[in-house]
């Protein structure tokens, strides 16, 4: 993860760099694997040689933050792994892989510690085999285990050496080299194999997130020490290593004998304290892979360790990234950070991701479809930009709707209510979703699953609603609930011609009386029911009876935390609106200071300040130091503007309140809901003072992406399609654009923004 100083990476187109070996290319079959890679980089299964794909989470219990915090709620840690893994099936999820936390089962010389941590992820592992979750293993993570609190020292290599020395001084070197080969060596009590036995780990990638200095060879060195340490322990599956974290050291990463590349995907930034709103869609419309050109990086498999949209709670951003990441060429993407469910309650394990099947449905739903579009879309299949690239295949994302939604002729999953109809309603084996669709009529706020079990009988699982208290994404605290779970007794209205209307319901993960639908309808409380055709023959089914990976009864909820729970509205920016007549404010330093997203191109939160002007307001000051891209702000105006869109068409120009210490042109941008981006330029100086801007000066442009996107070589900005008309009752956000090649030290005060009625 990045809790730290995040910096931009920036011009590095990468020349002719000399190999310092050749690398190896492909991994071979062989029997006690699952996977090979074929001569041009694909991963393949042994089964039948096809494309392999897989698509899940990492979820950290075992170590750290996640084990502590288990602890200190006094929560059986086996348990709590057996109902977060349930709901992993539950959810689809294929793969699984996390930065194991070395500095909690090494020493300093790099010796195994059998402890607590180890014992508890050797059982992780054993239940995702259980239900088929395939692994990639990271041995090495090099953090410290605090966040969110502080380190603890364990005396463990990667506490003494730290990040950045652990990767150049030859001591370290030794020490993890001893750490590996203990580690592969090492059997698992559960499954009684080592890792390289474990046909259900399919690769591993040495470390996670490397910071490389010093000479480029003595990278390629330690890597390839590394791997000839791990394959030692006789290991023969894929090693992966980190390519996109130092892009500086590609060409010596690309140099190694490493057989594949790990990369990353933050499309919304992180940790920005508030969720982020409006259409996000642009974030994630493609992957740039900025390595092409190094020829010992082509015909090798790529992975994407970890991605996730940063303090978002739309439901419609998974699948888009999913579809991304196949057309960029990956077979292995896993979501950082699945949270337990002991703990989602106040999502504090990291405050920038937020994602539960019980607490973040629709979410949840999202990405079980993404995990759909990860497996049938094939690598490097391109479907255009958006909003082209916004209906695909079988599948779909909608702003506008807030909705996720594969439909196919066996499976239908929705991630918010949806009118659309099943495209071969009498073929489906599975449905899925939040809300309500044509098939299923419900206004709880949990999900819901209904799968298929024999010609006339179906399972349908029901999880408590959800209830949102506040923003999950501020600072968190195990005392701070932002999620409500609520138990109701709702009305479902079921439509499925295999069922027909008036269907029996009986209650399998709780002893109750058996009833029978009327007229399609019936009520449920959250649970697992059996649900048969009347007259039908009910096949001979058990609590033990299989569905999938999962028991017929299994059924895993949190309780009802007993606060009564309203849902919140969206929050403005700025929702006052002016009292002076004409006018009205749509940004002001003071009132957006804690809302705004504030972009320099060196990622320093140094480069802005507030300060006050002559007239005792609050200005933001926005400081560029040799910039050699654009910077700006972006605020969120959408509420304010629904709040009077009664007199938006009579708004006819653009007052910006802002000066500079050097003469130059900003632009000030408005973006509507469809990504349309509308610009005019702006002339400062350092005389602060309101210029004015009419509104049909603005002409089509591109936007920047913000937050900005992780790593640093994503996409800068993004221009739709088209010659929309501007209309300004669309408009959601607003942005000041400062320019960049500028090569001196510059300033930029910035005030208040408004729209008003006059010319």
């Amino acid at each position: 993860m990045k809790f730290k100083a995040i910096i931009i990476l920036t011009c590095f187109y990468l020349f002719g760099v000399a190999n310092t070996g050749r690398a190896q290319t492909g991994v071979p079959k062989s029997k006690a694997n699952e996977i090979y890679i074929d001569a041009k980089g694909i991963i393949r299964l042994q089964k039948d040689d096809s494309e392999a794909s897989f698509f899940g989470v990492n979820y950290t219990v075992p170590f750290a933050y996640g084990y502590r915090s288990h602890k200190k709620l006094s929560v059986d840690l086996e348990k709590a792994i057996d109902a977060d893994v349930y709901h992993l099936a539950r959810l689809g999820v294929t793969a699984f892989r996390v930065h194991v936390w070395d500095t909690e089962i090494s020493d300093f010389q790099g010796n195994l510690k059998e402890n607590e941590h180890l014992r508890l992820f050797d059982y992780l592992l054993f239940k995702l085999e259980e239900r088929g979750i395939r692994t990639i293993i990271t041995p090495i993570a090099f953090w410290g285990n605090g966040y969110p609190d502080k380190d603890e020292h364990t005396g463990s290599f990667s506490d003494v050496y730290g990040k950045e020395k652990a990767l150049v001084d030859p001591k370290a070197f030794e020490a993890q080299e001893r750490y590996l080969t203990q580690f592969f060596k090492h059997v698992n009590p559960y499954t009684k194999k080592t890792y390289g036995q474990d046909r259900f780990i399919i690769a591993t990638e040495i470390n996670n997130e490397p910071h490389h200095s010093g000479p480029k060879a003595l990278t390629t060195n330690y890597i390839n020490r590394i791997m000839a340490a791990i394959k030692s322990t006789g290991w023969t599956k894929p090693v992966f290593y980190n390519i996109s974290e130092s892009p500086w050291y590609a060409d010596a990463v690309a140099a190694s004998t490493a057989n594949g590349f790990s990369f990353q995907w933050y499309p919304t930034g992180l940790v920005s304290g508030r969720e982020q709103l409006g259409n996000l869609l642009p974030q994630v419309d493609h992957y740039n892979i900025p390595f092409d050109t190094i020829p010992a990086f082509k015909n090798k498999p790529r992975m994407v360790y970890e991605f996730e949209s940063g303090d978002v709670l739309q439901p419609y951003m998974y699948p888009a990234m999913a579809r991304s990441f196949k057309t960029a060429g990956f077979q292995w993407a896993t979501q950082f950070a699945y949270d337990p469910m002991a703990t989602a309650y106040a999502n504090t394990e990291y405050q920038t991701h937020y994602l539960n099947l019980a607490y973040t449905p629709s979410k949840a739903i999202s990405l079980l479809i993404a995990g759909k579009v990860f497996k049938q879309v094939p690598v490097y299949k391109s479907f255009g930009s958006y909003p082209a690239d916004t209906t695909f295949g079988a599948f779909r994302v909608s702003y506008k709707q807030q909705l996720s939604e594969m439909n196919a002729p066996a499976e239908f999953y929705y991630s918010n209510s949806t009118s659309s109809v099943p495209v071969q309603a009498k073929s489906l084996q599975h449905i899925a979703g939040v809300g309500s669709s044509p098939l299923v009529k419900y206004a709880g706020s949990g999900a819901y699953f209904l799968d298929k079990v024999a010609a006339g009988v179906w399972r349908l699982e029901v999880m408590p609603d959800a209830v949102k208290i506040s923003d999950p994404f501020e600072r968190t605290s195990l005392d701070k609930p932002v999620t409500a779970i609520v138990y109701s007794a709702r009305e479902m209205r079921i439509s499925l011609a295999d069922l027909g209307g008036d269907f029996s319901i009986k209650q399998v993960n709780q002893k109750r009386a058996s009833l029978v639908a009327k007229g399609n309808r019936i009520i449920v409380r959250p649970g697992v029911y059996l649900l048969s055709k009347k007259g039908g023959i009910i096949p001979a089914i058990t609590a033990n009876t299989k569905v999938g990976y999962m028991l017929m009864n299994e059924f895993y909820a949190p309780a009802p935390n007993g606060r009564k729970a309203t849902a919140v509205v969206m929050t403005s920016t700025l929702v006052t609106p002016s009292t002076q007549s004409g006018s009205l404010l749509i940004y002001q330093p003071a009132s957006n200071r804690q809302t705004a997203t504030i972009y320099s191109p060196e990622w320093k939160s140094d480069n802005y300040d507030y300060i006050t002007g002559q007239q005792g307001q609050l200005l933001l000051n926005l400081q560029h130091l040799f910039g050699t891209k654009a910077g700006g702000m972006e605020a969120y105006i959408k509420p304010v503007l629904l709040a009077n869109k009664a007199q938006l068409s009579g708004f006819k120009s653009i007052v910006i309140n802002a000066s500079a210490d050097t003469a130059m042109a900003i632009k000030i941008i408005l973006i509507d809901e469809d990504a349309n981006a509308y610009s005019a330029s702006v002339n400062l100086n350092k005389q602060f003072k309101e210029i004015r801007i009419p509104i049909t000066s603005l002409k089509k442009d591109e936007m920047i992406l913000l937050p900005r996107p992780y790593p640093g070589f994503q996409a800068f900005s993004f221009k739709s399609p088209g010659n929309a008309a501007f209309i300004i009752n669309k408009v959601e956000k607003l942005q000041v654009l400062i320019p960049g090649q500028i090569q001196h030290k510059f300033s930029v005060q910035l005030g208040e923004v408004r729209l008003e009625t006059t010319d």
